[in-house]
């Protein structure tokens, strides 16, 4: 999964305007106690941190 796609599926879920929020203010046991940005910052792959997020928000399989 590129960048792109990571924040596509983001916006979809949480508004163009709510989701750098939530990325930034989130901490994410699965992502080591760090915020998604931070997970990202560090050069964890999209698609680990996507995992957590879908995960976090409870998306249906569907959507993970």
């Amino acid at each position: 999964m590129k960048h792109s796609q990571f924040w596509e599926r983001m916006e979809f879920h949480l508004g163009s305007s709510y989701a750098p929020v939530w990325a930034d203010q989130q901490v994410l046991a699965e992502l080591g106690g760090r915020t998604v940005s931070e997970a990202l910052a560090a050069g964890t792959e999209p698609k680990i941190v996507w995992r957590a997020v879908a995960s976090s928000l409870e998306l249906d399989e569907f959507y993970r």
